[in-house]
């Protein structure tokens, strides 16, 4: 039986800092050098992360459950020491109590809930809040690429007194939109990681919207240097 593959978080630290030297050599002065060293810094710690999500927390656990126990024993002795009068009880007092304790016990589970889930929910925000960084830095890549006009190395583009500067040539141009695209790509890869082995909804749901963002910008980037590559044919 073959064994199910795993994306390894190392092999993507590897990834994400060879290419950040790739970006150094070509261009050594360019933001997008600081968003591939940002990108490897949160790689570094993604392993603790994924190592505090994977391990249960007991300490919690048994807190919690010891809790729930305690209630439940309360719960039960204080059932137990209720004298009741059935012959005494008329319909409108049978209904009143009825209501009462069916409250009680729809907050009493309601609590247990709320205590059993605790761990999973504070999982599930330290998966959100660092996917949340890597969103920030998505959109950061995109917007380092914003400028980078396609038309201005082949020559058919006008500039005005307040268009931006653009001195790469086709060549270097088509590197650093390939190098935004290859960040966009190991910045969803790093999202994966968070979820690979969290089953949560929620969590898996902001994965694949980072994803979805991603593979969107990156989408943008590759209509760039589609018409590069038309150009230069």
């Amino acid at each position: 039986m073959k064994k199910n593959q795993t994306l390894k978080t190392s092999e993507v630290q590897k990834t994400i800092w060879q290419l950040h030297l790739r970006i150094s050599d070509r261009f050594p002065n360019s933001s997008l050098v600081q968003a591939a060293k940002q990108l490897h810094g949160i790689a570094k710690e993604t392993d603790k992360i994924i190592s505090w999500i994977s391990s249960p927390n007991y300490l919690l656990r048994i807190g919690i459950y010891s809790l729930i126990i305690i209630v439940a024993l309360v719960l039960g002795l204080s059932v137990s020491q209720m004298n009741f009068a059935v012959r005494n009880i008329t319909f409108i007092d049978f209904i009143q109590v009825s209501e009462s304790a069916l409250n009680e016990m729809v907050f009493i589970v309601a609590g247990m809930i709320f205590l059993v889930t605790l761990e999973n929910r504070r999982k599930r925000k330290r998966v959100i809040s660092s996917i949340n960084n890597l969103r920030s830095i998505a959109h950061y890549v995109d917007a380092l690429q914003l400028t980078k006009d396609p038309d201005a190395c082949i020559q058919i583009s006008k500039p005005t007194r307040n268009s931006p500067h653009r001195d790469l040539n086709a060549y270097d141009l088509g590197r650093y939109l390939d190098y935004c695209s290859e960040l966009l790509s190991l910045i969803s890869k790093l999202g994966f990681l968070y979820v690979q082995s969290f089953e949560d909804p929620i969590a898996n749901e902001a994965s694949n919207d980072l994803e979805s963002l991603t593979t969107g910008l990156s989408g943008k980037i590759w209509q760039k240097i589609m018409i590069l590559r038309s150009k230069e044919s």
